[in-house]
């Protein structure tokens, strides 16, 4: 059931500490290829800026943020965006929390000019592949075996939703 109250808006530098708290609670190996972050990890540098997140905030915390760039800095690639990175809290899964910021991540690149959204998740993570079917993503290849996460072979998936008519 989706929360009233829940606000999508951009972060701000002055999010970062709240951010990378829930960035490190979020991260799994069913759906990070990176190492888990340390601690005193940032969340924000001269590639991964505030301008690219947007937050879910709920009761005043962030609860969720989805993070939505370029697909490639190519003049001839400029109409697609992609998602980058994507954690709700797990107080809060299950709320449609996920699905409203994948919705603010497409009406955002839709409103940069951008045709088509698309992204990458990994083959076994089920719950991100129902949840972007469910959002209009399709399935537009995938690389066999990409990744070796904890003893096992994983396919890099990628899924891509159009935006324009």
């Amino acid at each position: 059931m989706p929360d009233d109250d829940l606000i999508i808006r951009p972060a701000q530098p002055e999010d970062e500490r709240e951010l990378a708290v829930l960035n490190r609670a979020a991260w799994s190996t069913l759906s990070d290829v990176s190492p888990e972050p340390p601690a005193d990890d940032a969340v924000f540098d001269e590639r991964h800026t505030p301008e690219q997140f947007l937050l879910a905030i709920l009761d005043g915390r962030i609860v969720g943020y989805v993070r939505q760039v370029p697909a490639t800095p190519l003049a001839s690639n400029r109409h697609v965006r992609q998602i980058q990175g994507l954690g709700v809290d797990g107080t809060v899964r299950g709320r449609g929390i996920g699905r409203r910021l994948v919705e603010a991540a497409c009406a955002a690149a839709r409103a940069e000019g951008a045709r088509k959204l698309s992204l990458r998740v990994l083959g076994w993570n089920t719950p991100a592949r129902r949840l972007y079917e469910s959002c209009g993503f399709a399935v537009e290849g995938s690389l066999a075996e990409e990744f070796l996460i904890d003893g096992s072979y994983v396919d890099d998936v990628w899924m891509a939703r159009r935006l324009a008519d």
